[in-house]
């Protein structure tokens, strides 16, 4: 198996040749849909953009062929095909109507086909995503909802809209969803019905705290970036995620629920929990090997000492019980343990492996400089229950996420 070099700019393999028609409509959160294609293109996929009239009073179609590539469709009878609309609709993938003003919204809701855009809208057979940009009080008139709870029910994808201050300076629910959030979206409804389709899948991530006194407390150099790569390629492949995770300032990847904890005892309870009716666990986070014997209830005064003695205490072994209750219950099938190593890498990992009864271990250096905490590049080797050993190159967290997952597909099959 062979793997380029990490780039930070990567494609998404789900998003990668994925053929994505994305309509804008007339709201000054147009702006926004711009971002939106340039980030589907760099992640690789085939933009098709459909502008209805009064759209390209805010932005025009040359800004939307700059980021994407490709030609920008405007007029339903345009010099191409007399039916360009099947042929917009035939082979995509998603469409994806952002913004979608309130009037966009009822005319598809109520059938009208006056325009490229609702002509495509009518004859896609592929998923349809719509977000919706309105002003204070439009989102909540009965004639609104009544359309968007109409595409609701024949299948549409209504993301958002958000709260926040709209174009008129007043503060309410009517703002598009970011473009981040939006890819999010977009990603859980691709891989929908990806490998992992039917699976619940737990991932921890993050370093755990031990707390000494309310102020203070033991803990290491994890960022989370690992775990939570491995549950964005869990859910572009169908997987249902829960994600056991530390305090962190990274973004919750949509679709995923989030149960937060400090401690190695508060994630062991969770982990334990959820593993119940878990199909895989995929344990990233970095969990505290020992915590203070005795917390105490006020910050420690040092006053004039010059040192402070602690007395440590072994913190649950969460892969060991997991095994343990898996002898009995069989659940999760699967399970993926990490090993941060500074010596021995190798041979400690196959230990560690053998000793929790794993499926397969990422086992990487902390001592080399352009992988691991601090940044966002990782480089470590796979070994498997059966002594395979793959050693892969330096890559993105995500690319490592990915080819986990793959391995996991694989085991599954």
């Amino acid at each position: 198996m062979t793997y380029a070099n990490a780039n930070i700019m990567d494609s998404i393999p789900l998003i990668q040749d994925r053929r994505i028609v994305l309509g804008v409509t007339g709201s000054v959160a147009a702006y926004k849909a711009v971002e939106l294609a340039s980030r589907l293109t760099q992640a690789g996929a085939l933009v098709d953009v459909i502008m209805t009239a009064s759209s390209r009073r805010f932005v025009t179609p040359l800004t939307f062929q700059s980021v994407t590539g490709r030609k920008v469709f405007c007029d339903l009878w345009g010099e191409e095909a007399h039916i360009m609309h099947v042929g917009i609709a035939k082979g995509a993938d998603l469409l994806a109507i952002v913004p979608c003003t309130a009037h966009t919204l009822s005319r598809i809701a109520n059938g009208l086909a006056d325009d490229l855009l609702t002509v495509v809208a009518m004859a896609a057979r592929c998923p349809v995503l719509i977000a919706p940009a309105v002003d204070a009080g439009m989102w909540t008139h009965p004639a609104c909802q009544a359309n968007a709870k109409a595409l609701e029910e024949r299948g549409a994808i209504m993301v958002g809209p958000s709260e926040g201050r709209l174009a008129s300076g007043l503060v309410g629910v009517g703002r598009l969803v970011e473009p981040a959030q939006l890819l999010g979206h977009i990603r859980l409804v691709l891989g929908a019905s990806g490998a992992f389709a039917g699976l619940k899948c737990v991932v921890t991530a993050g370093g755990t705290r031990e707390w000494i006194d309310p102020v203070r407390y033991i803990s290491n150099s994890s960022s989370g970036k690992q775990g939570f790569a491995l549950a964005q390629a869990s859910l572009d492949r169908g997987a249902q995620v829960t994600l056991i995770t530390t305090p962190t300032s990274l973004e919750v990847p949509v679709g995923a629920l989030q149960v937060e904890v400090r401690s190695a005892i508060e994630m062991s309870e969770e982990v334990m929990t959820a593993v119940v009716e878990a199909d895989v666990l995929i344990m990233a986070a970095a969990v505290s090997d020992f915590r203070s014997e005795t917390e105490e209830e006020q910050k420690i005064k040092i006053g004039q000492g010059s040192k402070l003695s602690l007395t440590l205490v072994r913190t649950p072994d969460i892969l060991s019980a997991v095994a343990e209750q898996k002898s009995s219950t069989l659940k999760p099938e699967i399970v993926v343990g990490f090993a941060a190593e500074s010596h021995n890498l190798l041979e400690n990992a196959r230990k560690k492996l053998r000793q929790k009864q794993l499926s397969l271990i990422a086992a990487n250096d902390i001592l080399e400089t352009d992988a691991g905490f601090f940044v966002d590049t990782n480089r470590v080797a796979l070994l498997d229950s059966d002594d395979g050993v793959d050693e892969l190159p330096l890559m993105t967290k995500a690319q490592v996420a990915d080819v986990i997952c793959d391995r996991i597909t694989a085991m599954l099959d």
